[in-house]
């Protein structure tokens, strides 16, 4: 089996522990429907428990509820969200994500049915250029569900990935200020240790489904100030690492960062054969990351 991996709010490097709350809030109920949708634990076309059921459940108020639901449905996994009637499952929720004309959508949400789809393929090949790769970690964990349930089953899957090197001055995530190092040496522990979980999980395909897994890293001279996924040659998928600034919390003694809104990142979708932009972009993109991998980029190692 693989090993777990815990969602953190967003891609940094603070390593902390989110502070109790007495209510959850509208986008971590948003997050519980939609890990229910997709797990299938809500089937497509069934009829959601009402807005006072879920209020009860989740322990917040309706409007909480309704902000949750209007989020799903803005991401077309639900149908029919109102005040009145129960919402709807969306026929087809996996595939509403999917494919050229879907919206942008956040990391989060859009990942994961690409990653999925993309390992209905007989030879799954899957590059990535990102920050600490939790993204990526995560989405690939409901493949893994799917082939330990059976309903999938690769004969090879390809996984590259160019982090940064643990030896550069990042770019962010950064103090205000400057100076101190203990932001490098926690974003380098969750580089480490998101990457490691990542190789397990694929690697322990060989021996429980003998699957021909190989998973390779490569470091960075740069931070990369962009995030990209590239699928099966025929998809690319695109966001920004979006800098906020991160104020000072005495409570933890850490100071502001400058830091990236990794998980949330706008994720836009282009495919080959969508037309000739399209076709391009995902020309493009295999030639750059290509380029980074046989030239500047080096040998790494998913060590402390």
């Amino acid at each position: 089996m693989y090993c777990a991996v815990v969602d953190p709010e967003h891609d940094s490097a603070h390593g902390r522990k989110r502070s109790q709350r007495p209510q959850r809030t509208h986008h971590e109920v948003a997050d519980e429907l939609r890990a229910r949708i997709r797990s299938g634990a809500l089937r497509p076309g069934a009829r959601m428990p009402t807005q006072a059921q879920l209020a009860h459940e989740f322990g917040v108020e309706r409007g909480t509820v309704r902000q949750a639901l209007r989020v799903l449905q803005s991401e077309r996994l639900l149908t029919n969200v109102s005040k009145g009637a129960p919402a709807t499952v969306a026929p087809d929720p996996v595939g509403a994500l999917t494919g050229p004309e879907a919206p942008p959508l956040p990391t989060t949400v859009a990942l994961a049915p690409r990653i999925a789809a993309a390992f209905g393929a007989e030879h799954v090949e899957i590059d990535a250029v990102c920050l600490t790769s939790i993204s990526l970690t995560l989405a690939i964990g409901e493949p893994l569900r799917q082939i330990h349930a059976g309903r999938l089953k690769p004969a090879k899957v390809d996984v590259r990935v160019l982090l940064p090197s643990r030896n550069i001055d990042l770019a962010f995530p950064v103090p205000v200020e400057g100076g101190d190092d203990w932001v490098h040496e926690r974003w380098l522990a969750m580089r480490n240790a998101q990457g490691q979980v990542l190789q397990h999980n694929l690697l322990a395909l060989r021996a429980t489904h003998g699957i021909d897994v190989r998973v390779t890293f490569r470091a960075l001279p740069f931070t990369p100030p962009v995030k990209l996924y590239l699928l099966n040659g025929a998809e690319a998928l695109f966001a920004y690492y979006t800098l906020t600034r991160r104020e000072a919390e005495a409570e933890h003694e850490q100071p502001a960062l400058y830091d990236a809104l990794g998980s949330r990142s706008m994720l836009f979708s282009f495919e080959q054969g969508a037309g000739l932009r399209d076709t391009t972009f995902v020309e493009q993109s295999h030639l750059w990351f290509n380029a980074l991998w046989e030239t500047i980029s080096s040998e790494l190692v998913l060590t402390s």
